[in-house]
């Protein structure tokens, strides 16, 4: 592996990283917070989901989900569904105010996104995010 394209990538990251989570911060993309964010599109795309699974697809503590998704649930973006068979399990779902605040969010999102690489032709478009999608693939563990 050229060690110079490692250096690059490894600079460029970070880079990302630190101007991504400053744009992400920007009030004008919505009051949700990259978490609830993406509890919310989680839900929002693929239906309701127990804690459990919700820690395993995000790589994350159930106790941490728990957490996300109480504050959720709190403002009203989350509601609990009962396990029938077991009085200890529930599911979450999103709520009609959930999906609203998620949906404005996604928007203001993909307007900025937009914004940004508009001067790009829509071959680098595509190219840029199958490669972002086979990079953040190749971080599972």
């Amino acid at each position: 592996m050229n060690e110079n394209h490692l250096e690059m990538i490894e600079l460029e990251l970070a880079i990302l990283i630190r101007r991504a989570t400053n744009l992400s911060s920007n009030k004008k993309l919505g009051s949700l917070d990259r978490s609830a964010y993406l509890l919310l599109r989680r839900i929002a795309n693929k239906g309701a989901a127990g804690v459990k699974l919700l820690a395993e697809e995000f790589m994350l503590d159930i106790s941490t989900i728990s957490r996300q998704a109480a504050s959720l649930e709190q403002k009203g973006f989350l509601y609990r569904i009962p396990d029938p068979l077991d009085g200890r399990s529930y599911k979450l779902d999103i709520t009609e105010l959930g999906k609203s605040v998620f949906k404005e969010h996604m928007e203001a999102r993909l307007k900025r996104l937009s914004e940004i690489i508009e001067e790009w032709p829509d071959e680098e478009r595509e190219v840029f995010g199958k490669l972002l999608k086979k990079f953040n693939e190749s971080l599972i563990l």
